[in-house]
């Protein structure tokens, strides 16, 4: 029986999308995609004879039921998901289902937007004299959170941070970080980042809430925060540092 393939489409450039998983595009059968957070010219690298379900309007069980069905016609299907499905994918629960059935798969992984929006804002998280850790989390909402996991116990650890999937609950967000962080203190608001109609938002703990309010951003948003927003000084990263001509040694020598 062919694997199913779980595929990570990338933050919406379809230009981001992974070669491994352009091929299997290319090749599928049956794609079931994540209705509008997968870009629908995503789906254009498909063969015309491809079948396409919008996994948004169906249950657990209604794909399950769809993948096993098209799997056991020996059909190469793909479950396409937005960004990277090891990040807030819901794959754990299908991947429980189809080893129930004794179906065997991949996992192809993506360009998550925490990535991407670094890329966009021309940052980078880990800095040799700032921080080395980034911490990716999200409001508790439909899906809870450990109480160990409030922005504000995590935020207290003032290293590179990105929430994800919490921008409708931007009021929250704030209330939890400004327990540790001043209200001067930079944030960003990175919507659909690579998607034509992308929007970046650089503002204050103060006034972010009012900014995204004000432009109708309510889903597909990633915020950051961390001392690399404000990080203007110049450093030399040790991966290149003086050591390595001392310790270099010329080939066959």
């Amino acid at each position: 029986m062919t694997p199913i393939y779980f595929v990570g489409a990338g933050p919406g450039d379809p230009e981001l999308i992974t070669i491994k998983g352009k091929k299997l595009l290319e090749m599928a059968d049956c794609v079931i995609y994540a209705g509008s957070l997968v870009n629908q010219d995503i789906l254009k690298i498909c063969s015309p004879q491809t079948k396409f379900i919008d996994s948004s309007i169906h249950t657990l069980e209604e794909i399950i039921d769809c993948m096993v069905q098209e799997a056991s016609q020996n059909h190469l299907v793909i479950r396409l998901h937005s960004g990277d499905p090891s990040l807030y994918g819901a794959i754990q629960e299908q991947m429980f289902e189809l080893d129930r059935h004794g179906i065997n798969y991949q996992v192809i992984p993506g360009v998550s937007s925490v990535g991407a929006a670094a890329s966009r804002i021309k940052k980078e998280y880990t800095l040799p004299h700032g921080t080395q850790t980034l911490i990716i989390t999200r409001m508790g909402g439909q899906t809870p959170v450990p109480k160990s996991e409030r922005l504000s116990a995590l935020a207290s650890h003032r290293t590179s941070m990105v929430i994800l999937l919490s921008v409708g609950f931007i009021d929250q967000v704030v209330e939890e970080l400004s327990m540790v962080y001043p209200l001067e203190t930079p944030i960003i608001c990175a919507y659909r980042v690579t998607w034509p109609d992308e929007i970046i938002i650089q503002s204050t703990l103060e006034k972010i809430s009012q900014k995204i309010k004000e432009s109708g951003i309510r889903r597909s948003a990633t915020l950051l925060i961390g001392p690399f927003l404000n990080q203007s000084d110049h450093y030399r990263s040790y991966l290149y540092g003086d050591w390595i001509n001392e310790n270099r040694r010329l080939p066959f020598s």
